[in-house]
């Protein structure tokens, strides 16, 4: 896996992960009443001692009823409160060393309490799901909670049989016996702990676009009472895999999932392999066209390629602002100069106060890193010329796909890529709060990537009527 993990604690999450180890895989068995919004479960974790003797260590978990603890199968001392489960291993685990934890708990799932409001498992009027950017996870298994701490996962759920289970990843298995049915999903790519995805729900399955022209697989969970609307909305979304596939390299899973919950959402959230939206992103308009876009590339920029900690935020979300702007420039709608143009007049009347590669807990959430990330990424593209660029972004999705990436990685990757040196353009827009200026558009003509046409060839329902032809 290229890049390396952080081996101190996230500044502005300190309480959240252990850097004295490193998990690679969970196995999480798992059993969820919607009723009485009761969940049970057991975890097992494969992790790898640090470069020090690990006399103790800690999982993050919320208030749930710890029932059993194990460390390669002996019974350790252990503490649970304030959201951290204390280890201290019967006898202390060797540099290097791998071990097994082993975890139960129960409880009612609830989410964590952060700066944002609650985040992470959320009860529904009739299901769940799981939103749990950044520190949510704890709010329904045990991990080590830090982006850079990346495993593979097996997540089996038991759940009434009326209900579909979806996670990021493959389905292997799926066995009714009596009233309910177990879901067996498999994960193998390295994933934050963020970014494990569920939903659990009344949904319709339907897939998107037609399977037998192969490409990445992608599937959609969605209300009954929505796949009219739905069907519009998200027509051109196997559009939108092949142009990025075609931008920033092959998609990094093995399929791709959307859910529509069916309620409102203040923003869709992305996971690995599986983006959620609600009822509000949703309209029969392609209103919401550019958060199918964004959520998309997040699997690229984010989700492959992770950030070390928080931090570096912008890595996420302004690459995935600028796919965002490029869905619109290759699909016939605005072009990317003339969204960054407006974007750059909103910032500019906005305090000058943020900073981009550092922007704190507080303003790392804030509008203004989305589109000031857009921006620093389309000053880049000026800089570059469309052919550098394009290249330049490509290959920074390959070299470090499945990777662990910083803000000083990227400028070092990016400069590599300049005929003049980046280091004025790269300081003022990522370290310096003032707007620098918006940069002139790039002389080159725009790369040779193929237009988008209007009606890929879908709805996934039938009697829908087709697509329009407006961007």
């Amino acid at each position: 896996m290229s890049g390396q993990k952080t081996a101190v604690s996230d500044p502005y999450f300190p309480a959240n992960g252990d850097p004295r180890y490193r998990v690679h895989r969970y196995e999480l068995a798992l059993e969820y009443r919607p009723g009485p919004n009761r969940l049970a479960g057991t975890a097992r974790l494969s992790a790898i001692a640090g470069r020090a003797p690990l006399i103790e260590f800690h999982l993050n978990l919320a208030e749930f009823r710890v029932g059993r603890v194990l460390v390669n199968g002996r019974a350790p001392h252990y503490a649970h409160r304030g959201g951290k489960l204390r280890i201290r291993p019967a006898k202390p685990l060797p540099a290097g060393a791998a071990f097994t934890v082993e975890v139960q708990w129960a409880g009612n799932p609830k989410p964590v309490r952060s700066p944002w409001g609650g985040i992470g498992w959320e009860e529904l009027t009739d299901g769940a799901l799981v939103a749990s950017q950044p520190v949510g996870a704890p709010s329904w298994y045990p991990c080590n909670d830090r982006p850079a701490d990346k495993a593979s996962y097996q997540i089996s759920i038991n759940t009434p049989s009326p209900y579909t289970v979806v996670a990021g990843g493959r389905l292997l298995t799926r066995t009714t016996r009596a009233s309910t049915t177990t879901w067996v999903y498999e994960q193998p790519a390295p994933t934050s702990s963020y970014l494990v995805g569920l939903s659990i729900g009344m949904y319709q399955t339907v897939l998107l676009g037609d399977p037998g022209l192969g490409g990445v697989p992608q599937s959609a969970h969605v209300p009954a009472h929505l796949l009219a609307r739905f069907s519009r909305d998200f027509a051109r979304q196997p559009a939108m895999m092949r142009l990025f596939e075609e931008i920033f390299g092959p998609y990094p899973f093995g399929e791709y999932a959307v859910v529509v919950a069916d309620e409102e959402l203040d923003v869709p959230v992305e996971a690995q392999g599986l983006s959620l939206f609600g009822t509000n992103h949703v309209d029969g308009v392609r209103g919401s066209e550019r958060l199918i876009a964004h959520e998309l590339a997040h699997q690229w920029f984010g989700n492959s390629v992770t950030i070390a900690d928080w931090r570096h935020i912008w890595l996420n979300e302004g690459f995935a602002k600028y796919a965002e702007w490029l869905w619109s420039e290759r699909s016939g709608s605005r072009t990317a100069h003339e969204l960054a143009a407006t974007a750059h007049r909103l910032l500019s009347l906005h305090p000058q106060d943020l900073r981009l590669a550092d922007p704190g807990r507080k303003l790392m959430f804030d509008d203004r890193l989305y589109q000031r990330g857009g921006l620093t990424v389309h000053a880049i593209r000026c800089a570059l010329g469309d052919e550098t660029f394009f290249r330049m972004l490509r290959e920074w999705a390959t070299v470090h796909r499945h990777g662990v990436v910083t803000t000083a990685g990227f400028a070092a990757h990016a400069s590599r890529y300049a005929a003049e040196p980046l280091d004025e353009l790269l300081t003022a827009w990522l370290y310096e709060p003032a707007l620098p200026p918006l940069p002139p558009p790039p002389s080159a003509p725009p790369a040779a990537l193929p237009r988008i046409p209007a009606r890929p060839g879908y709805p996934p329902t039938p009697g829908v009527p087709p697509e329009s032809g407006r961007a």
